[in-house]
């Protein structure tokens, strides 16, 4: 089968359990899937009862499809994501981003647990993504383009669209919340980062690290969707500071933000 046929199948199967027809897409990252408990929730599906979506195995991602809304805007919602380092192709970790498409979607917010090492970070500070740097090695639209998705040569040029970056700015100051703006770099995982790696990324211009979002970004570009996203940074990079890395300390953090971020999260959504 297939991939078109089968994002048509996904699609066809979700639109039959649901009359909410979303303007945006957003895809919770680690620790942060308790947004959807200020949504208006019309239909929540478990990712394995979805054709082609496959469940995710990360603690701290659920795995469920939420359908409803926010004020009136109309939202689906990725409670949890599939990660490249989970062992399955990068056509399987964004065929959700692209299955949100083709539910008719504009805009994609992605949100992600990152580790930063930027200017003055500390874990449970948020970060707005103005770019990114590719470090896995791969991309998801490697292969035969599918001329039904988006061109051969996306541009990725304002990968993360400006007027949106511009809108969570305003949002995290009117709701005096301290921000980063920076650079997000992608890597394979699922080790952490060598302190040595992270002083490379440093010397490259990122600020944050992280396993995901990449991925989705760059699907979504190719599809046309306008893009934003924001990292929780849910703990200091590899030798920032002496303490170990462990995933705990990712979703007690997320976990102690999630209040901040869910109110960010829910005024972003009705301004976009």
């Amino acid at each position: 089968m297939n991939l078109i046929t089968k994002i048509t199948e996904t699609a066809s199967f979700i639109k039959s359990k649901s009359k909410i027809k979303p303007r945006v897409g957003i895809i919770l990252g680690s620790g942060l899937g308790h947004f959807v408990q200020h949504m208006n929730v019309e239909t929540r599906i478990p990712f394995n009862e979805i054709p082609h979506f496959i469940p995710p195995t990360v603690d701290g991602h659920s795995g469920h499809l939420i359908l409803g809304s926010i004020d009136n805007v109309d939202l689906v919602v990725l409670q949890g994501r599939l990660h490249y380092y989970e062992g399955h192709s990068m056509e399987v970790v964004v065929f959700p981003t692209r299955a949100m498409a083709a539910l008719g979607i504009e805009i994609l917010i992605v949100t992600n647990s990152a580790g930063g090492y930027g200017d003055g970070m500390k874990a449970g500070d948020f970060m707005v993504i103005e770019d990114h740097i590719n470090m896995m090695g791969t991309n998801p639209l490697m292969g035969p383009n599918i001329k039904e998705l988006g061109p051969r040569f996306p541009d990725m040029t304002q990968a993360y669209d400006r007027e949106l970056i511009e809108t969570a700015e305003r949002i995290f100051r009117s709701q005096k919340t301290f921000f980063h703006k920076g650079v997000y770099v992608g890597v394979t995982g699922p080790t952490y980062e060598t302190p040595a790696e992270i002083r490379m990324f440093m010397q490259l211009g990122g600020k944050a690290v992280g396993m995901s979002t990449v991925p989705e970004v760059i699907a979504a570009n190719h599809l046309g969707l306008r893009v934003a996203a924001i990292s929780c940074i849910t703990n200091l990079a590899a030798g920032i500071t002496d303490n170990k890395l462990n995933h705990e300390e990712v979703t007690e953090v997320a976990k102690k933000v999630e209040q901040q971020f869910c109110s960010f999260l829910k005024l972003f959504v009705t301004k976009v």
